[in-house]
């Protein structure tokens, strides 16, 4: 399993939860934000979770593909967010 999934699962996100927040990662990362602020998942843990997407960008894409989402909207939010 991919481990951003892992980590979210360890602390009892959802399956719709984990669906939610990739798919607002995807349309708009800066509510994606504001969701992972709401998902409860302590600090340190939120420290672990951005530390690996910043050592490995390619998590994210593995995730999306897990999840089965686009994961060209990825890429559209990041060109929005880069604007």
């Amino acid at each position: 399993m991919n481990p951003i999934l892992a980590i979210l699962k360890e602390h009892n996100i959802s399956d719709e939860q984990v669906k939610e927040l990739f798919q607002a990662l995807t349309e708009n990362p800066m509510m994606a934000m504001g969701l992972i602020s709401q998902l409860g998942i302590p600090p340190e843990k939120l420290q672990q979770l951005m530390g690996l997407v910043m050592q490995n960008p390619a998590l994210i894409k593995e995730a999306v593909d897990e999840l089965g989402l686009d994961f060209s909207k990825v890429e559209e939010a990041k060109a929005k967010l880069n604007q």
